[in-house]
């Protein structure tokens, strides 16, 4: 693996770091992953991670309450490191501290990831950004923070060691971080399983009100303001829905729609064997991975759905999954 980002934070005094929108597991895991390593191997540096706010969950991990949520640095960065994101939209607000950036450098693993930055690493064959960043990183000089924020990234965007995505590597990265003296069923249990009882209620009503389409290999719930707004949760407690919708068994593809603002919904979408949801979510201004990606959409839910089917219902035909023939509904 390439020493290009160690050597461009050796060349640089004020470092800044940000990842994606709506920051999941990796995301968070990554930045303060690297936070960390550069907090504890380069103390002399200036580094300020800029990210929204993440989820209470997440807050065990240390330096995590050093996020900063603001705009009012202006004195630009000699590096800023982009993490776990696949282009500059998905920064969101933060992207305003690229324009004054001197250099910037790019980690990810998303397929979709074209390459930006100056400098760029995008490793799709990657289980996570968390475990592209372990091989830049001397593992000696890891520290037992650190390694939390990179497993827990790595164990996010598995879901636990059992996504496809999952490799030797992986599990063999996994094992030398929990040498670091890592509480794995604290971070498992805590911030991957354990969920409100509003949590759960909302997740049997997305299940219970589930559609089976396409002689049941594909599956669609949607979770309106409303719904939210009635349970008092926000898209950020959504987590989990989405792959207990892809565990319905005979599915292929699963699909979960939130609502984000009037006729307006972001898509998660998941699949189990033959379906490139990437794909998919690409042709819609979205990215991910083959096996789990997502969009945002506008328009009324039925009409979104509608157009999601069309590349889905494409690529089921082509691997013999369904007749050519087969009814939509």
């Amino acid at each position: 693996m390439s020493n290009a980002l160690i050597k461009a934070i050796e060349g640089a005094a004020r470092i800044g770091i940000s990842g994606h929108k709506r920051p999941d597991g990796d995301c968070v895991g990554s930045c303060l992953g690297l936070y960390n390593y550069i907090k504890d191997v380069y103390p002399e540096k200036e580094v300020t991670i800029y990210m929204e706010s993440i989820k209470h969950e997440f807050c065990f991990l240390r330096y995590a309450d050093q996020i900063n949520h603001s705009f009012t640095d202006q004195k630009g960065h000699d590096l800023y490191v982009v993490l776990d994101c696949g282009d500059e939209e998905r920064l969101g607000d933060y992207a305003i501290y690229l324009k004054k950036a001197k250099h910037i450098f790019c980690v990810d693993h998303h397929i979709s990831n074209k390459g930006f930055g100056d400098e760029y690493v995008v490793e799709p064959e990657a289980s996570s950004t968390c475990e592209v960043l372990f091989d830049m990183f001397d593992y000696d000089k890891i520290s037992r923070e650190c390694a939390e924020a990179l497993y827990m990234g790595i164990v996010h965007d598995t879901g636990v060691f059992k996504h496809t995505n999952t490799s030797r590597k992986t599990m063999h990265i996994a094992g030398d971080l929990i040498a670091k003296g890592l509480n794995t069923s604290h971070i498992i249990d805590d911030t991957f399983y354990r969920k409100t009882y509003a949590q759960n209620q909302i997740l049997g009503r997305a299940l219970m009100e589930s559609v089976l389409l396409m002689d049941g290999k594909v599956i669609y719930s949607v979770v309106t303001k409303e719904m939210l707004k009635f349970y008092g949760l926000t898209g950020a407690d959504l987590d989990g829905i989405i792959d207990n919708l892809r565990m319905t068994e005979g599915v292929e593809c699963a699909i979960l729609m939130y609502e984000i603002g009037i006729d307006k919904y972001k898509i998660s979408m998941r699949s189990n064997d033959f379906v490139n949801v990437s794909e998919v979510a690409s042709g819609f201004g979205g990215g991910g991975h083959i096996r789990a990606a997502g969009c945002t959409l506008t328009g009324l839910s039925q009409k979104v759905l509608d157009k999601l089917l069309i590349p889905i219902r494409e690529q089921l035909v082509a691997a013999g999954c369904i007749e050519n023939e087969t009814n939509v509904m």
